[in-house]
This record gives structure tokens, sequence and C-alpha cells, in this order.
């Protein structure tokens, strides 16, 4: 769904304030890497980013310029040192997410053209390890206006080390209500993120922009719909139309780890009377999509995931609305008949009136219940555990009240 003109929320950073049941977050960017004004000097070990050590996770093309919806790079590193180089297609003041192994996430503001100290002596956690043991980094960026990496450095005497991927991963193929717009920090706060990296033991594409269609038109901005840019490397932002114009590179589906579980939330965009999508083109397309991943991955099992919509009120109550019912219903019932690999969840129920945010879509904490549904119904349906019994998935919920009397 989308409210606002796309292209003033895809640049959106830290000019932007962090709410907390509408006051301002008091921390709200705890971190801030440290700028290297200076550059690197001859104390840095300096690696391209096309080294095979350096993991990429989500879709980045060539260039290694990043995509869609919490893409980041994962990797180990020696040393207590670590710093990072950001190159000229980088949106200004783009908010990242970064961790050392299992710690909290850090956030920094970074920019085009310019370097940035993430783990030094002062990090938490740094001294927990020898100096010459690896240690896991993770950077996510907390929305869809990155730019390319340019270099991962480290102490002169230092290495980086590839990790090996977990062994399942997951495609979520959504719009803004799965790439946590309008949510605290986007991406890092969206049901589809919550979901993936709470199971622990996944790898996670999320491939979802705000205000897209699945079907082919222009919705919100968005000059194409997920059933022609999902085949491609690129979102539908306006600054991939500035870097590749009208023909944006296909994704490589086959020189990606396959997935295993791909769920689809597509349509609250179609649905809107400014969009005006029919009933029968939005079955259509995605009747063709869901072909179309079998074909591209046919031992996945696909969820198609029902639409909540919103709510209005009722007498002296509320009533939820979802949209495209019986069109999801019967995607569902047309692959049936062509083996147990379409699956449908009904989100009915699970948010509440209070849970979708003024602009209409679902407040942190109505990601985290998503999330939390859908993780017990993947651990019932396919047996998958959830393993992410320790380290940080979702920044800024440490809240409790310490008073006994009030």
């Amino acid at each position: 769904m989308r409210i606002l003109p796309i292209l003033s929320l895809a640049l959106s950073c830290v000019s932007a304030t962090i709410l907390e049941n509408g006051q301002p977050r008091l921390d709200p960017y705890p971190g801030q890497a440290r700028l290297l004004k200076s550059g690197l000097d001859d104390a840095w070990k300096t690696f391209e980013p096309d080294a095979e050590e350096i993991s990429y996770k989500g879709r980045w093309d060539e260039q290694h310029i990043s995509w869609w919806s919490a893409p980041g790079v994962k990797f180990a590193f020696t040393g207590q040192k670590l710093a990072l180089s950001f190159g000229e297609h980088t949106v200004n003041g783009v908010l990242v997410a970064y961790r050392l192994g299992g710690q909290d996430w850090q956030f920094a503001n970074v920019t085009a053209n310019d370097a940035y100290q993430f783990v030094g002596p002062w990090t938490t956690g740094v001294n927990l390890t020898e100096a010459t043991a690896p240690k896991t980094f993770e950077l996510r960026v907390t929305n869809w206006a990155y730019g390319y990496l340019a270099g991962v450095s480290v102490a002169h005497n230092a290495s980086i080390h590839k990790i090996d991927p977990f062994p399942k991963m997951v495609e979520v193929i959504g719009d803004s209500l799965s790439s946590g717009d309008f949510a605290t920090y986007e991406g890092l706060s969206s049901w589809a993120y919550l979901f993936a990296a709470g199971l622990g033991n996944v790898e996670y594409h999320l491939t979802a922009y705000p205000g897209v269609c699945l079907h082919d038109q222009n919705c919100w901005g968005n000059p194409r719909g997920q059933s022609y840019q999902w085949y491609r490397t690129s979102d539908t932002s306006p600054r991939a139309a500035e870097i590749y114009g009208e023909d944006p590179p296909k994704w490589d589906f086959e020189a990606q780890q396959p997935a295993d579980l791909v769920v689809i939330n597509l349509g609250t965009n179609d649905n809107n009377i400014a969009n005006n999508v029919s009933a029968a083109d939005y079955y259509n397309d995605y009747i063709e999509l869901v072909g179309n991943i079998h074909e591209i991955w046919p031992e996945a099992q696909i969820v198609l995931m029902s639409l909540w919509g919103g709510f209005s009120a009722s007498g002296i109550t509320y009533a939820q609305g979802p949209l495209f019912v019986e069109e999801i219903r019967d995607v569902y019932e047309y692959f049936q008949a062509q083996g147990d690999f379409v699956h449908y969840f009904d989100t009915t129920g699970i948010l509440q009136h209070n849970d979708i945010a003024p602009q209409w879509h679902p407040t942190d904490v109505g990601h985290v219940k998503a999330a939390a549904h859908f993780m017990q119904w993947v651990k019932i349906k396919f047996g998958w555990e959830m393993e992410a019994t320790g380290p940080m998935v979702h920044s800024g919920t440490l809240y409790w009240n310490d008073q006994d009397i009030y």
C-alpha cells in the first residue's frame, strides 16, 4: 500500500524522526560508525568489493549496488578494527544497520565516496575473542535507498574470511507491507525480515518495494509491476531508472542459492482505486507468477499470503476488510491439481485495528505479530525449526516498566 508520493519516501534517511508511540525515540541511532576523514592509510588492508570472502545478501548487481529491501553483506574478519567504503551511487545519509556476531544492531548513516570505521576497540564484544580469531560482521540496509560497496578494510596484519551460507533460502515477493514502509527501521522492522531472520538458519531475499503492484502497470510512481520487475535485478526506484533506464538487467536465478520457501504478499496496491487493477488481471498475473516460480525452483514450497487490508468503523467497533479474498483462494485451488507445492496462509484475525498505523501500514507490533504467527505456521506446516535463540533480530524493542506502584 502507498499513500505518500514514492519519491519522497524512497529517499528518506537520517533527517527522519524515529517515533515511539508518537514521541521522538531518545536514542534512535545507536552506534554511528566513525567517518575516516583522512581516508585509509597504510595501517589498513583493503579488499575489493568482488573479493570472494564477501557474501552478498539479497539482490546486488555486477557493480555491487544493492536493491530491494534489507540487502546486506556478511563476512568474518580478524583483528580489532573494520571499515567499509561506499561508492558514488550511495544515497547520501542512508541508514544502515550493522552488528558484530549476535550483538545488538547498531546504526550508521553513510555517504557516497566515504569510508567509515564500523568496528574498533570501543565496539561491544570485540575483545571477547582473540584478535586472530575470525569474528562475524553483518551489515544490512534499513530501507531501499543504498549504493554500492566500494571496499572492506581491516588492520594491515588482519584478514577477512567467507562465511558458509545457511542451508535454506527464503524468498519474499511483496510491496510496502513486506518491505517495512513506515515501520521504525523500515526493512529491519518488516514482518518479512522478522520472519526470515527469526528462523535463524535461513538465507533470505526480500524482493519487495513500496507502492508496487502485481499487475504490470504504473502504481504509485512505480513504472512496472512485479509480474515484470521480480525477474529483474533492480527495484522500481527512481535511482534504478537513473542508472538503468527502461532496461534493467535480468536477475540470474541460476547463479543463486535456490529458494526452499517462496512467500507472496502482493495485491494491496492493485486493489486500490487509484490503480484500479481488475480482478481478472490480478488473478491471471498471479497464476503466471506462481507457475514461473515453480519452473525456476521446482522443489520450492510456495505460500500465498492473504491480504489483511485495513479496518473501518463498524458500529461501536471496527471490522477488517481483507482484499482479493476469492481471487487468491482461486489461485490456490488452481494449483491443487498440479501437486502439493502451493499453500495458503490466512492472515485474518492476526492484526487488529490498533496494529495498523495512520499511514495504513502495520505498526512495529503489527509486523511482529504477523511474523510470529507465520513462523509458527511454517514450523507446523513444513517442520522448520526456529533456531535464532540468542542473536538480536528486532532492534529497539527493549521496553520495560520498572515501576511497581502507579
